[in-house]
């Protein structure tokens, strides 16, 4: 299956003002060299719904929308502990049906658990509703710190600007992390976050002179990736003790530096894969693996195929437009 390229995002009377702009940035007016996506808003009837901060949003397009969109994504909305009405229900459970990707984030998971669309996986919400999402739908698993979950073709983020997350893992999944990078740049956002990362950070900005010290050695460790970058040498280069290091990287991060510096290598390897004819080798040098092998290992262990298959499915990457590629459905393969 191709890409998608089609996109219907329903908007429900007192949608989230934040969830339409966003969603419409991210596919609404994707930078040059990405595809023009057929994006789309649309409610249960055209005309003129009220978001959540009482502006009027005009939409033209139907439930009818959803019935050929190749990702269905259902924005939150304010009234959400209501279930939407049943032919918004019987519309994302036919887009489902007919193999469209299904997403939501923050409460518009809701929409999702009442469609029964959530039953029997892992998903997320704003962690202040998980548990009345956990409790509404028992047959759903909640997880309740995780930025994103992606069950396949039905995909879930956590609240607010969290749906950045999700979009981004969508172009990412399916167009390759050049693609998502490039959104990324274009919107001022981090490029990626892991979907296990927890959703609520202390200080995820700086605070103090320690947070500035952090800023400056995370900001070092990604110009050094080449490098070996032990725990203990960034805790001195932050001035710190290695262990008040990790906890003041775990309270500002919301994960572990050894888990942000594989998912910083792991990224950095799939850019180069896709967009350059570097031999594996050398990929290997330039992230901070000691070998070849070593990249595969965690390659492996952490994408589900060793980097020569993920680069085959990007072979086209430096003669076609990113909207050409091959397509994935799930998680890389």
């Amino acid at each position: 299956m191709p890409p998608f390229l089609s996109i219907a995002a329903y908007a429900p009377p007192r949608v989230g003002m934040l969830a339409v702009g966003l969603v419409s940035e991210v596919f609404g007016a994707p930078p040059e060299g990405l595809p023009r996506f057929d994006f789309a808003l649309c409610s249960d009837r055209p005309g003129t719904v009220t978001t959540d901060l009482g502006v009027p949003l005009a939409v033209t397009h139907g439930l009818d929308r959803l019935a050929s969109a190749d990702l269905v994504l259902a924005l939150p909305w304010a009234d959400f502990r209501t279930p939407p009405p049943a032919p918004v229900l019987d519309a994302l459970r036919a887009a489902h049906a007919r193999g469209a990707l299904v997403g939501a984030h923050c409460v518009g998971a809701f929409a999702l658990a009442a469609a029964g669309l959530l039953d029997g996986l892992r998903a997320t919400t704003h962690w202040r509703f998980a548990d009345l999402l956990a409790r509404r739908h028992p047959s759903v698993t909640v997880e309740r710190d995780a930025l994103y979950v992606d069950e396949g073709r039905i995909l879930t983020g956590a609240g607010a600007a969290a749906g950045f997350d999700l979009c981004l893992h969508l172009l990412r999944r399916e167009y390759g992390s050049a693609a998502a990078n490039a959104v990324a740049r274009d919107l001022v956002l981090p490029p990626h976050r892991d979907g296990g990362q927890a959703q609520y950070v202390a200080a995820p900005v700086p605070e103090d002179c320690e947070d500035e010290r952090l800023a400056g050695v995370l900001a070092w460790a990604r110009a050094h990736l080449h490098e070996p970058l032990p725990v203990a040498e960034l805790a001195r280069r932050a001035l710190m003790s290695r262990r008040s290091f990790a906890r003041r990287f775990t309270s500002a991060t919301g994960t572990t530096p050894h888990a942000w510096l594989l998912g910083l290598r792991l990224g950095r390897a799939e850019e180069l894969l896709e967009t350059t004819d570097l031999p594996v080798e050398e990929i290997a040098r330039l992230v901070g693996y000691g070998s070849a092998a070593v990249l595969r290992e965690q390659f492996v262990r952490r994408r589900g195929v060793p980097p020569r298959t993920y680069r085959r499915a990007f072979t086209r990457t430096n003669a076609a437009p990113l909207g050409d590629r091959p397509g994935r459905t799930g998680p890389v393969d």
